[in-house]
């Protein structure tokens, strides 16, 4: 599996509070199970069963709940690779499988029976996700007479890239304003969501969760703007209460980055053109000239432009106003030379 990165690391603090937890399952999971779900019971479960070599599934996260009078089990693994994984769906068998061995260890068993269970995949990759979510679809074909002994198994998958989320402006569900802020580059939507957020936060027991946001947040933002963010959003101590100066210092920040991109591609495209000038009139052009118009400032560049068609060789066109001429492969007179009386 892919390195994990602080992106990652955010989620998976957000998914570790069950509001999140009740807002995947109300908003992305269908069926009629939902009404009966009582979601003050949604507890999450240590996932003490994996062994030391597997601890690479730490990402792998176990919660609970009653519906109606029975306990259903959650499986929710959350996908960070930059592209699907094709077996994904006999990891998942794997996994069910140590979860289904511990509940039979600590007899949580129904009528004798293991208990419902519900295997979700998170996944916020770019490419659509085209892995099978049937464990049976990654056998062959089975020969005749084999079929029923092919295993069976799927999972739910939430490709978060593909779904069709509200464009209501009111945040109904903290899963969704999430996958909104993700997909969000605009200033003003970032902070109207964060602000969103914050009204759908106002009980003191939500304190934790809006405490992660705001580092997940943070990061999300991080990742969105080519700047170094280091203090730049240190006057904001909370970003969902101050979200108006959020979008503010956003707005700031995305048009110096843009107008920084602008002005950079300018120079260059400038610079190609002034070089190309020079190729045409001074052939053969020697490296160093190369050098000097690729280090030069922007105003010594529009200098040349202007004086290329009336100065006389490439060496005075580029050498800077009141300094001598120290170039390669050109031999300079010796101060006796230059006292010297003419014969």
């Amino acid at each position: 599996m892919a390195p994990e990165t602080d992106h990652d690391s955010g989620y998976k603090q957000l998914f570790s509070h069950p509001e999140m937890v009740r807002d995947l399952l109300t908003g992305f999971v269908p069926g009629p199970w939902l009404q009966q779900a009582r979601f003050d019971t949604l507890e999450h479960v240590n996932a003490s069963y994996v062994s030391e070599s597997d601890k690479h599934r730490h990402d792998d996260m176990v919660w609970r709940l009653k519906v109606g009078p029975h306990w259903v089990w959650v499986y929710l693994l959350l996908e960070f690779q930059s592209r699907p994984d094709p077996w994904m769906a006999v990891r998942m068998m794997a996994y069910v499988s140590l979860l289904a061995q511990n509940l039979i260890r600590q007899k949580q068993l129904q009528q004798g029976k293991l208990p419902a269970l519900i295997p979700l995949v998170l996944y916020n990759g770019q490419p659509r996700w085209n892995a099978p979510t049937d464990v049976a679809d990654c056998f062959a074909p089975p020969l005749p007479g084999l079929a029923p002994f092919r295993p069976q198994l799927m999972y739910h998958l939430i490709d978060e890239a593909r779904l069709q989320l509200s464009p209501s402006a009111e945040v109904r569900n903290l899963v969704e304003a999430l996958f909104h802020l993700e997909r969000s580059q605009a200033p003003q939507t970032i902070g109207r969501l964060a602000l969103a957020v914050k009204n759908a936060l106002q009980s003191p027991a939500h304190n934790e969760l809006k405490r992660t946001l705001n580092r997940w947040l943070r990061q999300e933002i991080g990742r969105k703007i080519p700047v170094d963010m280091t203090g730049v959003l240190a006057h904001i101590p909370d970003l969902l209460e101050g979200a108006p100066m959020l979008a503010e210092t956003l707005g700031r920040l995305y048009t110096e980055a843009t107008q920084k991109g602008i002005q950079e591609g300018r120079d260059e495209g400038f610079v190609l053109m002034l070089t190309q000038l020079v190729e045409q009139r001074f052939a053969p052009v020697p490296a160093w000239a190369y050098a000097r118009l690729h280090t030069a400032r922007p105003d010594q560049l529009l200098l040349w432009a202007r004086q290329i068609l009336t100065t006389p060789d490439l060496e005075t066109l580029l050498n800077p106003v009141g300094q001598s001429a120290d170039i390669p492969g050109r031999s300079r007179p010796s101060p006796q030379d230059a006292s010297s009386d003419p014969v």
